[in-house]
């Protein structure tokens, strides 16, 4: 584990489950936890029952200090973020330093988590993967229940993905559904889950198609990793999709054994593979 036992964990949280699982776990180590939420980006039952504050993505200089009067080293970044407005910032003058900077550079979602974990490790603190506190850590090749991809699924993931790399190049999603060499959507700030409840309608006849969802190329894989969950699975079963495709060794799947039995009682399949080779 790169973060060392006992040490304070900062969490930087933004939307989904994702933070407090990593919370949960950390405090079940005996480490102590502090959390900055986003404010507009995270659920109050992220924090109940942890030492925390809320800010704005903008006040870096708050961020800064809050997390060094908790005695921060240790830092992950975990749960989504949408990119807020130039009026939901709140820059302060740390804040407005490190926008100009970046610039365009933090346009998408990627490229502000990215901006933001690099302006922490100036300031001496160690980004930590939220794989690397949770137990189950990344997810491993394979398929990972009873079901298996059939030929025309195999061929809508590889489409899929193709989709994905395309969309992450430019920072726009993780996110794609296909079904028979069709995409029924694509996921842009709106998230996965939203992009599942808007694909179910737009299904055609016939066999269902799959969500395929894999880190961005340029993605710092110790920030924002792809995840999926029971909701997912559930989803997707509601939207007629026969499995879900994710990227190995950089996904992390809540809950997995969990995820996986709801995925073999639904029939879809859950498959991890290397998006260079699909």
């Amino acid at each position: 584990m790169a973060a060392e036992e006992g040490r304070p964990l900062g969490i930087l949280a933004g939307g989904g489950t994702l933070p407090r699982r990593v919370a949960e776990a950390a405090a079940a180590q005996g480490r102590p936890v502090f959390i900055v939420a986003f404010t507009g980006q995270f659920e109050q039952a992220t924090v109940a029952g942890f030492p925390h504050i809320s800010l704005r993505i903008g006040e870096a200089g708050r961020i800064l200090s809050e997390m060094r009067k908790a005695g921060v080293v240790d830092l992950v970044m975990a749960g989504g973020v949408r990119r807020p407005s130039l009026s939901e910032l709140g820059l302060d003058w740390r804040g407005v330093q490190l926008f100009a900077r970046i610039g365009a550079g933090a346009l998408g979602d990627n490229g502000l988590l990215a901006a933001i974990g690099r302006e922490l490790e100036r300031e001496g603190f160690k980004l930590v993967g939220a794989s690397e506190i949770l137990d189950s850590g990344a997810v491993a090749m394979g398929a990972l229940g009873w079901h298996q991809p059939d030929e025309q699924a195999h061929a809508d993931i590889a489409h899929g993905v193709k989709v994905a790399r395309a969309l992450g190049v430019v920072d726009v999603g993780q996110s794609v559904v296909v079904q028979q060499g069709l995409v029924l959507g694509v996921e842009a700030i709106e998230g996965t889950d939203a992009l599942l409840q808007r694909a179910g309608p737009l299904r055609r006849e016939g066999l269902g198609g799959v969500l395929v969802k894999i880190a961005k190329p340029q993605q710092d894989r110790r920030i924002d990793l792809p995840t999926i969950g029971p909701a997912t699975v559930a989803l997707a079963a509601a939207a007629g999709l026969r499995g879900i495709a994710v990227e190995a060794g950089s996904t992390i799947i809540l809950d997995q054994a969990t995820t996986i039995d709801a995925a073999d009682a639904a029939g879809l399949f859950v498959i991890a593979l290397d998006p260079k080779a699909a």
